[in-house]
């Protein structure tokens, strides 16, 4: 981490320990108990909790940590990012305390990246200041959207409006009150290059035609209020001007959107194996079984020690694929984030299980957070694409170099060594 950034990180961390989790604790036993449509909005008090964290986190400038641009964020670069991303991880809130969520972080950087003044001006400019949230809309029910050429939803130009039909599940964020914008990847050109057949157009979530058909589960969870909807687009009709980029350029977006977005829930996820590393030791020291801790007890020892080797060099891999988007840029560090991709939210997933077996039936029960963690981290490994493509991307590459084939720039030796 570089010494500009070392006080921000200690301020983060005091910040989470002294407000986010006090607040937290409250806002979810403010939310208990909600049924039926009342659980897609926040329960009385809900708002007033968070918005107060996230006023102060304002206040001692504790805010847009993620964009690496000085005249919006705090002009972090990637590595130093990915220290504080993996504190924001250990604690439900406090990536949204501090407007560095899933899935706006990802939306405003392309906002910010690739969006007309006016669009900055309607969409990115609330986003930043945290008074509204959004979505990202690519994800289908009928297609293998793993390959983002089947993508079918279509958009028609007629006239000075794009009319829009298709239908679209897993749309993180999409329940919420405070989603406002959607942004929605179409087909435009059918006839063109498979790589210049898609486009994203930003869509209002309350444009006539869109339907929110409802939740979406994940294993047996609706997370209301924020969800993970099925949603319907029925001759929408936006302005041709909500196009972002141009038409056909759907891919060159991806670029900018889904490599930050896939490295920012790496980070977020060291954080989540440092928490449930944390809870497995505490648990195993407060149980004895046998006359013994638990920790002592099974191979519990040698557990706890390769989960410590896991999340160092699964750190040590995020830093250095974040180290190559800042040398390379995103585009050219893709090899690295599908690395991390591929192997941070796996070996997550089984640190996690194997802090809910040291805690019994416990683990899988509301009274500890490793059931919910367990489920982030699973469904991790299908979104932002599923693992197989990201081996498959790093696989292709190892192959190709063997064969002969260029090598690709992310991956020369020189940065490689």
């Amino acid at each position: 981490m570089s010494d500009k950034a070392l006080p921000l990180y200690e301020h983060v961390k005091r910040f989470i320990a002294e407000t986010v989790v006090p607040m937290a604790a409250k806002y979810e036993a403010l939310g208990k108990g909600r049924v039926g449509e009342a659980r897609w909005q926040y329960a009385d008090g809900q708002l007033d909790l968070l918005n107060a964290a996230k006023d102060q986190a304002k206040k001692e400038g504790l805010w847009n940590f993620f964009l690496p641009d000085a005249e919006t964020g705090e002009g972090l670069s990637n590595l130093d990012y990915a220290y504080i991303a993996a504190e924001l991880g250990k604690v439900s809130l406090a990536s949204e305390c501090m407007n560095c969520s899933a899935p706006d972080t990802g939306n405003m950087e392309v906002l910010e990246r690739v969006g007309t003044p006016e669009q900055k001006e309607r969409w990115l400019k609330p986003l930043l200041n945290g008074e509204i949230r959004s979505a990202y809309s690519m994800t289908e029910v009928h297609h293998a959207s793993s390959d983002a050429k089947n993508i079918a939803t279509t958009a028609v130009l007629e006239g000075d409006e794009w009319v829009i039909n298709g239908e679209k599940h897993y749309i993180s964020g999409a329940g919420s009150p405070r989603c406002k914008i959607l942004i929605t990847m179409v087909r435009t050109s059918p006839d063109a290059p498979s790589h210049q057949q898609q486009s994203m157009i930003l869509v209002p979530k309350d444009t006539p035609g869109v339907t929110i058909v409802g939740a979406m589960h994940v294993f047996g969870e609706d997370h209301a209020p924020h969800g993970h909807m099925h949603i319907l687009y029925e001759n929408v009709r936006v302005p041709k001007e909500n196009m972002l980029l141009g038409e056909g350029r759907g891919f060159e977006i991806s670029q900018v959107r889904l490599g930050p977005g896939r490295i920012h829930h790496c980070m977020r996820s060291i954080g989540a194996a440092e928490k449930a590393l944390d809870l497995m030791v505490t648990r195993g020291l407060s149980r004895k079984a046998f006359g013994k801790e638990l920790v002592w007890l099974g191979g519990n020892i040698e557990i706890i020690s390769r989960a410590r080797i896991e999340i160092e060099s699964m750190r040590l891999m995020v830093l250095k694929a974040a180290k190559a988007m800042d040398v390379l840029g995103n585009r050219e560090a893709r090899q690295w984030v599908h690395m991390v991709k591929a192997m941070v939210p796996e070996r997550v997933c089984k640190i996690i299980d194997q802090a809910i077996q040291m805690h019994g039936a416990l683990g899988v029960s509301q009274h500890t957070p490793l059931a919910y963690m367990y489920a982030q981290q699973r469904t991790l490994r299908l979104a932002d694409g599923p693992d197989e493509v990201h081996h498959l991307v790093v696989g292709r590459n190892e192959v190709r170099m063997h064969e002969g084939g260029e090598e690709d720039a992310a991956m020369a030796s020189a940065f490689r060594n």
